[in-house]
């Protein structure tokens, strides 16, 4: 479905990649950064038990894992096929609308009028959807959005202030193959804060891992000075159109974003808030049953996802992301 950038998406490696902290070879954050993890407590996280059986999150998860990748690939392509086929709803109007169409990424990815997510008092635009995944009376709620272009940076930080947002998962490089994917939307410096309208969002502090940044944001409503913490992940090991290049460094971050979160809709983007996006809320809610032991069905939760978002997990690939890794 992805491959139709908006004229406000398209653009070529340039001063983008030199904004993002870390960007340059060596570069580490402070050393008594308050949000400083190890590589121990990574695995730790990687290796949560379940709530009765003996087994570590890690063990169970290769064993399905290796379960999954019995599958004959007919079964995987029927899978998708019928989430093709799924009926899913047709109410674009607010994407669609003349005034909204330079605030999305590509053409053809667009929230329904249903679930997207408003913003102030006139529920303004932007392309987001709230996503709730229903499991064993459990729910689980995201907000998955396109990455964010220049126009729309201050409606992104406006939605994560609405919505009491404390983490924001990024699952893709601002930069890939020299084509521009999401716009840095945070401050470049720890010195320098960045400026909006409504808002003025400061880089508290940062630590690079050897698969994803960890950035710290204060975000401070310039018109009453209130003020919100959010912990910006951004995993940097998943080439687009193409699976984790490590599934242990995957599922350590997914563990790992699912520990940090605490308030509001847990905010999943990527560039077109479809794909990578849809894969780490699947695992995600998959990690969270595993971790309880309740069964699961991906192909039920991918459901789910794209009655509430079109696209959701976009190609076969993707899916191969989900269940084979």
């Amino acid at each position: 479905m992805k491959g139709h950038p908006s004229p406000a998406s398209q653009g070529r490696e340039g001063a983008v990649d030199a904004q993002r902290p870390g960007a340059q070879a060596g570069l580490r954050g402070p050393p008594d950064i308050a949000s400083s993890v190890s590589e121990k407590e990574l695995d730790q996280l990687a290796h949560i038990r379940p709530l009765v059986f003996n087994y570590s999150t890690q063990t169970v998860m290769k064993g399905f894992l290796k379960m999954l990748q019995k599958k004959e690939e007919y079964d995987i392509i029927r899978e998708f096929l019928e989430l093709e086929q799924m009926a899913v709803p047709d109410d674009f109007k607010s994407g669609n609308e003349l005034l909204n169409r330079d605030k999305n990424r590509y053409r053809d990815i667009l929230p329904y009028d249903s679930t997207r997510v408003p913003l102030g008092k006139h529920k303004d635009y932007i392309n987001a959807s709230y996503i709730r995944i229903v499991n064993h009376d459990e729910e689980y709620f995201y907000i998955a959005t396109q990455g964010p272009l220049p126009e729309t940076i201050e409606d992104f930080w406006q939605m994560v202030m609405e919505n009491n947002c404390n983490v924001i998962a990024m699952i893709t490089r601002e930069i890939e193959g020299g084509v521009i994917k999401c716009h840095s939307y945070w401050p470049i410096t720890l010195k320098e804060p960045l400026e909006l309208k409504q808002f003025r969002i400061l880089l508290e502090n940062f630590q690079i891992t050897q698969y994803f940044i960890i950035r710290i944001f204060q975000i401070v409503k310039k018109s009453t000075g209130m003020s919100h913490c959010v912990k910006h992940l951004q995993f940097t090991k998943w080439p687009d159109h193409g699976t984790p290049v490590s599934a242990d460094f995957f599922i350590k971050y997914v563990r790992y974003v699912r520990k940090s979160h605490i308030t509001g809709p847990l905010i999943v983007h990527c560039s077109a808030g479809v794909g990578r996006t849809g894969v780490l809320i699947c695992v995600d809610v998959v990690f969270c049953a595993i971790e309880k032991n309740y069964s699961f069905n991906i192909l039920n939760i991918v459901t789910q996802m794209r009655k509430q978002r079109q696209g959701m997990i976009q190609t076969k690939v993707d899916i191969g992301g989900v269940v084979l890794f």
